[in-house]
């Protein structure tokens, strides 16, 4: 370009050139025995034996909660703002599906597992009653004061849960996103299905995860294969 600038070039042959491409980093995810020993294992323990009846039933409340948020994160690959954004009646426990406002304000159902029905069903029933007050409105999820979670506030609950199970690598809501996701297409889903899912207006989004699986494919053929 300088040189044609300069007029000791007819043409700039550069500008045939492409760009290189900038490699993506592909994201952390869990494998299923951890994710597993991460929704069955220990909870953070929020009080003490000699704890105001108050208190132990908001540390309760608060157990209940949390292990809704998770099951939920990972049952429907949702991100963080979605789930705070979650009212009352958008979970159908008959369908078992989610109703998820998203990016833009599109609006898509994701169907859940029994588990996280179940722990949401635990929390509406037992939990929110004790946390939520005057400002919580229709939210499914409410923080210590009452209103409304706020995602940090779930950012905080999926690294005190990562940091309890122990040999678990740390990560926030969106891994356990990238999560769900790569266990998706593992398990045998097609990739338009997991687009649908996770609300990615562009397919182009969705296939960083394929290439997830086929790292892990790789990584579990060269243990395996004698002549890999």
């Amino acid at each position: 370009a300088f040189a044609s600038r300069r007029g000791w070039l007819a043409d700039d042959p550069g500008t045939g050139l492409g760009t290189p491409k900038v490699r993506r980093k592909l994201p952390q995810v869990l494998a299923p025995e951890q994710m597993r020993s991460l929704l069955d294992g220990p909870v953070p323990i929020r009080g003490a034996p000699d704890m105001p009846d108050k208190h132990a039933r908001e540390a309760a409340a608060m157990e209940l909660r949390d292990t809704a948020i998770m099951e939920l994160l990972y049952a429907a690959g949702i991100r963080v703002s979605e789930l705070a954004g979650l009212d009352l009646g958008d979970l159908d426990e008959e369908r078992r599906t989610v109703r998820v406002l998203g990016k833009r304000s599109k609006e898509r159902v994701v169907p859940v597992g029994l588990p996280a029905v179940r722990a949401v069903r635990n929390w509406l029933k037992a939990g929110r009653p004790v946390l939520a007050g005057p400002g919580a409105g229709s939210a499914t999820f409410v923080g210590a004061k009452g209103g409304r979670i706020d995602p940090r506030a779930v950012r905080r609950v999926v690294h005190a849960r990562i940091a309890a199970a122990g040999a678990v690598p740390d990560m926030g809501p969106h891994g356990l996103r990238h999560t769900a996701a790569t266990h998706l297409l593992e398990g045998g889903a097609d990739l338009r299905s997991v687009q649908e899912i996770l609300g990615h207006s562009s397919l182009a989004t969705t296939q960083i995860y394929t290439h997830v699986s086929i790292e892990r494919l790789m990584s579990v053929y060269r243990q395996a294969h004698p002549r890999a």
